[in-house]
């Protein structure tokens, strides 16, 4: 089993700014690549921002400048620093883990629950 629990949503102002985490625990043998992707009423999911095992990082042209994402190998722990945050950032937010279980030899993704981000202008 692996799970992924994501925290940090909430409703922020325009302008403002937010942080969100998700952490992974279980059966995990190794992490490779880390991301966000959000999804809006209506929309399709898209990805927000992806970091490799070795840091290497890109962005939706829409948050570039404006989030950052990072990661801490020894807690199994992405984080997603979003500031200047305009309401359509309006979303839920998902952590996606491509990880291999100790189970398998083959990596798979596996997402977190999905955490709310709403942006009031």
């Amino acid at each position: 089993q692996v799970q992924l629990v994501e925290s940090g949503g909430g409703l922020v102002q325009a302008g403002g700014s937010l942080r969100l985490s998700c952490a992974a625990s279980g059966s995990i043998f190794s992490i490779n690549a880390m991301g966000w992707y959000r999804q809006a009423p209506g929309k399709q999911r898209e990805l927000v921002a992806r970091i490799t095992s070795g840091g290497s990082t890109n962005y939706a042209d829409s948050v570039k400048g404006r989030f950052t994402i990072s990661r801490d190998n020894a807690k199994n722990t992405v984080y997603l620093e979003m500031n200047s945050l305009k309401p359509e950032d309006t979303a839920v937010y998902y952590c996606m883990f491509n990880l291999r279980r100790l189970e398998y030899v083959m990596s798979y993704n596996y997402w977190g629950q999905g955490t709310q981000v709403t942006v009031s202008s």
